[in-house]
């Protein structure tokens, strides 16, 4: 007697389940194909794969951003370090590529809804990340040995504290927004729009003038 595999028919009923009847198919591969492409769309000029970079011009695909950006290319640390040697995990690859998943996601729809408050705020994991890399990269300067080395005296001071309660200007400055920094000259985002619509729109209208 054969035994028929549970787990098998299970998915043989579901993927049935999901193909229509036939008077519906029609219908259904035209409404697909538009989803599919406007989710290619959305894909593409949104500059998803800039993401997965760690170039910082990704950073200002959000014009919110400008002023973050201009003032960290004219700072210090422009010269040494992108936005992600700051402010995503460097532990390892993966909590690196979750960190910035979720907080893609997040910065996407809020900047997309234009739910972003006047003065944006950093998040409790931003901070954790941001204070872990300023340790990483300055590690010989705040180690209490290192401090000892220098001025020859017990550390005092040993309260959990972030490195920018005290460099309060670095690298963003202590004011940023789009009013602070109007005409910073950031990266120009490319034309969604492709070429040929363009030309095609310009030449209608010219044609109607």
């Amino acid at each position: 007697m054969r035994i028929k595999k549970p787990g098998k028919n299970f998915i043989v009923k579901f993927i049935s389940a999901l193909i229509p009847p036939e008077q519906w198919k029609f219908a259904v591969i035209i409404v697909l194909g538009i989803f599919v492409g406007l989710a290619i769309y959305v894909f593409y000029i949104s500059n998803a794969v800039s993401y997965l970079s760690d170039d910082p011009q990704t950073c200002v695909n959000c014009h919110v951003m400008n002023s973050y950006y201009a003032t960290w290319e004219r700072g210090s640390h422009g010269r040494v370090a992108t936005c992600n040697d700051c402010h995503v995990p460097q532990d390892n690859f993966i909590s690196k590529y979750l960190f910035k998943a979720n907080d893609g996601l997040r910065h996407a729809t809020y900047f997309t809804m234009r739910w972003e408050p006047r003065v944006i705020q950093i998040k409790q994991a931003g901070k954790d990340a941001v204070q872990k890399n300023c340790i990483r990269c300055h590690n010989d300067l705040v180690h209490p040995i290192g401090i000892r080395s220098i001025n020859n005296k017990s550390v005092q001071d040993q309260t959990e504290k972030y490195c920018w309660e005290c460099h309060r200007d670095t690298p963003h400055g202590r004011v940023n927004s789009l009013s602070s920094t109007p005409y910073a000259n950031v990266p120009q985002l490319k034309p969604v729009v492709p070429e040929w619509i363009e030309k095609t729109f310009t030449q209608i209208n010219q044609k109607e003038k």
